[in-house]
């Protein structure tokens, strides 16, 4: 079985707070060209997507320096549903996984306010999750805006800053997989699949899909 895990692409979509808004118009119809085309305008990292090192690291890698093996991945659940709003993501919660594993999906269940103004007030992984899952080399995913704490008017004075949870992951070569759907259909071990947009550099979205055995 295949669970889709993206959010469509589409005009107006929510995106990170400054970032490129979206655009998807037709620029050829059928009744005037014989043919459909639309043009799409929308920053590297819309929607469901991947961050690469040069994000946030300056001269770190690019999406074009990895294999497309790269972008599957073990991945281990952390079910973080019964966190609040703006509450940080403890260390407690970064599962113990064999060796086998080198992805956590932190499940919060803030896909469920996608499009909203709640959405920005997500959990966000504390600086000790995100060093255990640097020190064990595991990449991240959240169904979620950010492994960080996303800037709002309800931000408190003791949130970390400055980008830290992305400097923690990426600056040690872990791809960080943001705003993802869904992952309450899948169990707590899967394989997931996350291929991006053949761009070189420092994001893309993606498809991802979780597949699960039958």
């Amino acid at each position: 079985m295949q669970v889709d895990l993206s959010h469509p692409i589409d005009t107006g979509m929510q995106t990170y707070p400054g970032d490129p808004a979206v655009e998807v118009h037709p620029y050829a119809t059928h009744d005037s060209d014989g043919f459909h085309v639309d043009t799409v305008r929308c920053g590297s990292h819309t929607g469901t997507h991947v961050d690469a090192p040069a994000h946030t690291e300056p001269g770190g890698r690019t999406l074009s320096s990895y294999p497309v093996d790269r972008f599957v991945f073990d991945a281990a659940v952390a079910d973080c549903r019964d966190l609040s709003a703006r509450q940080p993501i403890p260390l407690s919660r970064v599962p113990d996984v064999d060796a086998g594993a080198d992805l956590v999906a932190f499940r919060t269940g803030w896909d469920a306010h996608w499009g909203t103004p709640a959405y920005l007030d997500h959990p966000y992984l504390s600086p000790a999750a995100a060093g255990a899952c640097a020190d064990r080399g595991l990449a991240v995913a959240v169904d979620a805006l950010n492994p960080d704490p996303t800037p709002t008017e309800n931000a408190r004075e003791d949130e970390p800053a400055d980008f830290r949870i992305h400097h923690t992951l990426l600056g040690n070569d872990l791809l960080i997989l943001e705003n993802l759907t869904n992952l309450g259909k899948v169990p707590e071990r899967f394989e997931l699949r996350a291929y991006p947009m053949a761009l070189a550099g420092d994001g893309a979205p993606v498809r991802a899909v979780g597949v699960v055995p039958e």
